[in-house]
C-alpha cells in the first residue's frame, strides 16, 4: 500500500495557521525532473503499491469539491518537493474511464471492433494527450513567463504539475461528455433538443476552465491567476449564439468521430 500519510482531506483548514506540516528535510534536495518521470512510470507496473482508493477520492471530489484535491497536492509539495502526481493510480483509473466510455460509443454509434480500437486510439492519443500537452504546456509557459510573482523568479512550475491539472480538468469533461451525454443522445439530442446537448458541452468545457484555474490559483508562486477564468466568458458567449442559430455541437461532434474512424 502506497503512503496514506499524502491524504488531506482531513485537515483542518479553518484556523489562521496553515494546515500543513512543515516540510520534511530529506526532501529539500530536489530531484531532478528525469528522475521524478523515472521513478512515477516504474510504479505503473506496480499496481499493489497504488494507492486506487484515494485516487478515487480524487475523482470524487472533482466533482463535488476539486480545491481539496489541490490542497493535496500542496501537501505533497510540503513533504515531497514535488507538485506533480508520484503516484499513477489515478492515471490507471483515468485510462479504465477512457476504455468504457468509447465501449459506449462504439454501441451508440454502431461500430465495429476495428473502428471501436480506432475511436479508443484517438481518444487516449490525440483527445487526452496529444490535445492536453498542446493545452499544458501554453498554460506551463504563460504561468511561468507571465503570472509568477516577482519574489518568485527562481521557482518555477513543472511541467509535470501543469499536466497533472490537465488530467484533472480532463476527467470531469470526460464523464460528462463520454458517458452522461449517451444516454441523452438517441432520447434527446439526436431528435433536435440543442439546448440539452449545447447546455452539456457548456458545462463540461466550463468544468474544465474553473478546474484549471483552480489548479494554478494553487501555487503560492503565481498571481492574477484569475485571468484563466476569462475564457469562460466567451464559452458562454459561444453557447448563446449556438443557441439562436440552434446549432448542435453534439450531432456535429457525434458526425466527426464517425468520419474520423471510417
Amino acid at each position: 500500500m502506497s503512503n496514506h500519510s499524502e491524504r488531506s482531506y482531513s485537515f483542518n483548514t479553518s484556523g489562521s495557521s496553515s494546515p500543513l506540516p512543515s516540510p520534511i528535510p530529506a526532501y529539500r534536495g530536489g530531484k531532478t525532473a528525469v528522475a521524478k518521470r523515472s521513478k512515477f512510470l516504474r510504479r505503473l507496473i506496480y499496481f499493489k503499491h497504488m494507492d486506487f482508493e484515494f485516487a478515487l477520492w480524487q475523482m470524487l471530489s472533482l466533482f463535488v469539491s476539486p480545491q481539496k484535491v489541490y490542497r493535496n497536492f500542496q501537501y505533497r509539495k510540503q513533504t515531497k518537493n514535488q507538485f506533480a502526481r508520484d503516484d499513477p493510480a489515478f492515471l490507471v483509473l483515468l485510462s479504465f474511464w477512457l476504455i468504457v466510455s468509447s465501449i459506449g460509443f462504439a454501441i451508440v454509434l454502431q461500430l465495429n471492433f476495428l473502428r471501436f480500437l480506432k475511436f479508443l486510439s484517438w481518444v487516449i492519443f490525440i483527445d487526452c494527450i496529444a490535445v492536453g500537452i498542446i493545452i499544458c504546456t501554453i498554460l506551463w509557459f504563460i504561468s511561468n513567463r507571465y503570472l509568477r510573482k516577482p519574489v518568485c523568479k527562481d521557482q518555477d512550475v513543472e511541467w509535470a504539475y501543469a499536466f497533472d491539472v490537465h488530467l484533472n480538468a480532463f476527467f470531469p469533461l470526460l464523464i460528462i461528455l463520454h458517458i452522461f451525454q449517451l444516454f441523452f443522445y438517441h432520447l434527446l439530442i439526436s431528435r433536435g433538443w440543442v439546448f440539452v446537448g449545447n447546455t452539456l458541452w457548456l458545462i463540461a468545457i466550463g468544468y474544465y476552465i474553473y478546474i484549471t484555474f483552480l489548479g494554478y490559483s494553487a501555487l503560492p508562486i503565481l498571481e492574477n491567476t484569475q485571468v484563466l477564468l476569462y475564457p469562460l466568458l466567451v464559452l458562454f458567449m459561444l453557447y448563446i449564439l449556438f443557441l439562436i442559430i440552434n446549432y448542435n455541437i453534439c450531432l456535429h461532434v457525434m458526425n466527426f468521430y464517425e468520419y474520423r474512424v471510417l
